[in-house]
């Protein structure tokens, strides 16, 4: 088994790792390509028994798995690029959600399938969203599902569904920071508190949090209700959130979704093209 990375960005970072780490792939098998060679060569100084291909056709020629992590507004130009050389024995997996895989399938003669990663990959822990082609060989479909095991909790999802689950699982990391490194500035802002003890006290909450979930001692619910003592302190803020959220995450949900259309757009627009 070989397997090639086109594009070594944040994500593209993130599969090389988790692949590694969890020994998925040894690194003699791991094949790499970035449109900046200087990336590519700066993770192999990481794992010096990668292989960096500045040639895209050499990578392609080499592997049996590509994984396509390049941006959306480059993902049709890149698979016209390499369909040429492309065998229907081979397996050709897009990370990013506009692009769907019936698309992938009009562009490429070879099997597709489409993977979301999270960051959380990154710790081998985390979902990985996947969804596949209709000419996939079912044994290649479960070796895949399998092998994604290593390093994630790999859960199959239906295209209309799909941005959701990827704000949810791949995008959600960023938001909940975003929330809670708001809340440790307004601290430090509004008491006496130290940034440094407000953020080690965040994290060690979040892992604790995180484990919570993990060992199924509680549901989210479950927590809210166990936490929340009526008529005490956590009862206010959750009372104060509910005032003043005003809507907060159906404003996201819409401003992802428009974002995903806008993508979708550009994207077809470059398969008439």
């Amino acid at each position: 088994m070989k397997w090639g990375i086109i594009g070594t960005g944040n994500m593209g970072e993130v599969l090389i790792t988790a692949f590694l780490n969890s020994n998925l792939l040894s690194q003699e098998d791991l094949y790499i390509h970035n449109r900046t060679a200087a990336k590519a060569y700066a993770i192999q100084n990481k794992y010096p028994n990668i292989h960096v291909k500045e040639n895209i056709f050499e990578l392609v020629n080499k592997v049996d798995t590509v994984f396509l992590c390049v941006k959306p507004g480059d993902m049709v130009d890149c698979l016209r690029e390499i369909e040429s050389i492309l065998t229907e024995k081979q397996l050709v997996v897009s990370i990013t959600s506009p692009l769907s895989i019936s698309e992938i399938e009009s562009l490429v003669s070879c099997q597709v399938a489409r993977m979301v990663p999270s960051i959380t990959n990154y710790a081998l822990a985390g979902v990985s969203l996947l969804s596949f082609g209709s000419t996939i060989d079912p044994y290649r479909k479960e070796l895949f599902i399998k092998k994604c095991q290593n390093f994630s909790e790999p859960i199959e999802i239906e295209e209309n569904v799909m941005r959701i689950a990827s704000d949810i699982v791949s995008c959600g990391p960023a938001f909940f920071s975003f929330l809670a490194e708001n809340y440790i500035q307004d601290a430090v802002k509004h008491t006496e508190i130290t940034a440094e003890q407000a953020t080690l006290l965040m994290e060690k909450m979040f892992i604790g949090f995180g484990k919570l979930l993990a060992e199924n001692h509680f549901t989210l619910p479950e927590l809210i209700d166990k936490v929340c003592v009526k008529g005490g302190i956590t009862g206010v803020g959750i009372a104060s959130m509910d005032k003043n959220l005003n809507g907060l995450f159906e404003k996201l949900i819409q401003q992802t979704h428009h974002k995903f259309k806008e993508d979708k757009e550009m994207i077809a627009n470059k398969m008439k093209s």
